[in-house]
């Protein structure tokens, strides 16, 4: 018997502080550079870096929080039959938590023990462990560390059913996935429904993140005789290149290193199984002893990945930071494209879908393990069809369908408001693509967030407010900008706000002449540090330094005088971040300085302000602040950033330059990192031991 019901979920967890009001304009760059070998197929070549530039608008960044935890309890969902317990977090993405079975009384995934946000998504705010479908721009989604709708459904065999769903703004793109427990199954079963309703296409980024246990000896088996691996690299630069399964040259202990190995790994690493001709491709994590947890999907998820921390010093203190000791994990990952760096376009008014299936297999040990890869692949496989053959979930894919159009039993847990919004919207266009009952998005579903666009929406006219408030929630969809455009052609609604809206539109359209003329429309009518911030992080964006520094100084002016008695209005942090870290950059580092002495004690000793000031100490030469400064647990550090290490190594190569009485240079930096290598707590590099 299957059971769908609520329970609480609770866990020591750090709170996330409200969303950043700052607008965060996408990269200049649409597409990136992406480095590979001149003997990379051609086929290969295609749609490599294409439209994967960082955008997050019209989202905001959830990018306050510490490593203070308090005990958090979230309202789970649970589906359960007689062998599996599947239990979901809406509140947080939707994220499948944990995969318990009864009868092997294990635990599938990897289950955080504890709810750490860490600078990993694209609105920053992300937690590792269980089950994550990544869908819309590349990158972990924006909706990681925020409330998705979950629904009870009626599923083929009468059972009931669990239906996440939501509309993603960015992208505008409605995404389901409808979850099945039959009666005794080992595996649970989803299906996943991707619609863009659009008239032209769009560039689409779908991957599924599954989290399960780093062990010493495991194996991740994929039906791929060859993938794709990325080679490390501290800048940044994406360079990747193409080997014959198992070997993994990018590993450094040989050219025949065995890359699916996690264990082996002394690097943060990651490559990509090519398995897009499988008619059901899968992935499966074995252990020594030829136990594993296993994946199967349709055809359309047609590639996976392997991604490993590393065994090395930075790798280890990650595992530690997004959890707690003795958690150290490893993803398994499914996706549309041969990596996470080639763009796909999904087409005008259409609709995918896509099958899969999560469970636990047994297979012989020794053939597993075997150096024949393909011998390895084959006990999988062979393993994996005794309990999911192709016609499992081929018959599964089949008599889902129906049900997947099919409005929800009842909802559980609401989102966002936004997809009631959209649907208000919809409801104006007569030419619209039919959105599915499936997607039910109450009007009672719509928030204060919402309210100002549905007013613009309702009455032709965005509702004005005083210039010192958070000018809240942006809107970069081309139809808002229709609307809101064809609203401003009215003097009488041609508002500081309204203004302001629209140059954040067309600012994310890269339209940068038309939105500086707005904005410095919107600042004659009233000035706001709102406009003058989006003025100065257009010139950053357009690395025009100088007058990047000028207008953020406006910017800055404007909320020293309104809100200096008002400071619990609006916090400085991140107007402040982002104007000192430009001080620095230009080397006017005593100003630096002065702006951040200003600050609150409460705002400077928040993470990312305290590492500025320890750059500004450094600067200056006070080296005790410096180190004092980032002795800390900090929690915003972003993946790949070396900041603090960074600090560290400088600050000892000034020192043992001092202590010899000779200037720091190549020699002295080179030694000094040798001789004094950093504390694990701010050691977060992906590549040096």
């Amino acid at each position: 018997m299957t059971i769908l019901k609520t329970q609480p979920y609770t866990l020591p967890g750090a709170m996330i502080g409200p969303e950043n009001p700052l607008p965060i304009f996408r990269d200049k760059a649409k597409n990136r550079e992406i480095h590979v070998p001149s003997d990379f197929p051609s086929s290969l070549r295609d749609n490599l870096g294409m439209e994967i530039g960082y955008r997050v608008l019209p989202y905001r960044m959830q990018d306050d929080y510490s490593r203070t935890k308090i005990p958090i309890t979230f309202e789970s969902v649970v589906l359960e039959n007689e062998i599996l317990k599947a239990t979901f977090l809406p509140a947080v993405g939707g994220r499948l938590v944990s995969l318990w079975n009864k009868k092997e009384k294990r635990e599938l995934l990897s289950r955080n023990p504890v709810f750490q946000p860490a600078n990993l998504a694209l609105r920053n705010a992300w937690f590792s462990g269980g089950i994550e479908w990544n869908i819309g721009q590349a990158g972990h989604p924006f909706h990681s560390c925020s409330p998705v709708f979950a629904a009870e459904i009626k599923t083929e065999d009468g059972s009931p059913g669990l239906r996440l769903y939501e509309y993603e703004r960015c992208k505008g793109v409605f995404w389901q996935i409808d979850f099945s427990l039959p009666k005794d199954s080992s595996f649970l079963f989803s299906r996943t429904q991707l619609i863009n309703p659009a008239d032209n296409k769009i560039a689409i980024f779908v991957w599924i993140n599954i989290a399960v246990p780093e062990e010493e000896g495991a194996r991740v088996l994929a039906p791929a005789e060859s993938a794709i691996y990325l080679v490390p690299s501290r800048t940044g630069m994406h360079t990747f290149g193409r080997t014959q399964l198992p070997s993994l040259p990018s590993m450094g202990i040989g050219p025949d290193s065995d890359g699916t190995y996690p264990t082996n790994s002394n690097f943060t690493n990651e490559f990509f199984f090519q398995c897009n001709e499988i008619r059901y491709p899968w992935e499966a994590v074995f252990d020594k002893n030829g136990r594993a947890f296993a994946e199967r999907s349709s055809a359309r998820l047609g590639f996976r990945k392997l991604f490993c921390w590393g065994m090395h010093k930075g790798g280890r203190h990650w595992q530690e930071y997004l959890a707690d000791s003795n958690t150290a994990y490893i993803e398994i990952q499914g996706g549309l494209t041969p990596t996470q760096v080639h763009g796909l376009f999904m087409p005008a008014r259409t609709k995918w879908n896509w099958v899969q299936c999560f469970g636990s297999i047994s297979a012989d040990a020794t053939k597993v393990h075997g150096t024949d890869w393909s011998c390895a692949c084959e006990e999988a496989e062979k393993a994996l069809n005794a309990i999911i053959p192709e016609s499992r979930l081929a018959a599964y894919d089949a008599s889902s369908a129906p049900y997947a159009e099919l409005r929800p039993v009842r909802i559980i847990t609401s989102g966002s408001g936004w997809g009631a919004l959209e649907l208000e919207r919809r409801k104006l266009d007569s030419d619209a693509y039919p959105i599915p009952d499936s997607f039910d998005f109450p009007r009672s579903t719509l928030q204060e967030e919402q309210k100002p666009w549905l007013a613009l929406l309702e009455d032709g006219s965005f509702p004005n407010r005083p210039a010192f408030l958070d000018p809240g929630p942006w809107m970069v969809q081309e139809e808002w900008k229709e609307r809101l455009l064809k609203s401003l052609e009215e003097d009488k609604n041609r508002s500081w706000i309204a203004l302001l809206h629209l140059g954040v539109m067309e600012a994310e359209s890269l339209n940068d002449s038309a939105a500086q003329k707005i904005f410095k429309e919107s600042i004659a009518i009233k000035p706001s540090i709102w406009a003058w911030r989006c003025l100065g992080s257009m010139a950053v964006r357009n690395e025009q330094l100088e007058e990047a520094i000028e207008l953020y100084g406006k910017a800055w002016k404007i909320r020293e005088t309104t809100f200096a008695q008002n400071p619990e209005i609006l916090s400085p942090r991140a107007l402040a971040e982002e104007y000192i870290a430009l001080l620095l950059e230009a080397g006017k580092t005593e100003l630096a300085e002065l702006i951040l002495e200003s600050l609150p004690e409460t705002i400077k000793a928040k993470d990312r302000l305290r590492v500025l000031g320890a750059q500004i100490a450094l600067a200056l030469g006070n080296l005790e602040n410096a180190e004092t400064s980032i002795m800390h647990d900090f929690a915003v550090i972003k993946e790949g950033e070396t900041v603090l290490t960074d600090i560290w190594f400088e600050l000892q190569a000034v020192r043992l330059a001092l202590s010899r009485g000779v200037p720091v240079d190549g020699d002295i930096r080179l030694e000094s990192a040798g001789l004094f290598p950093p504390p694990s707590r701010i050691d977060f590099r992906m590549t040096e031991q």
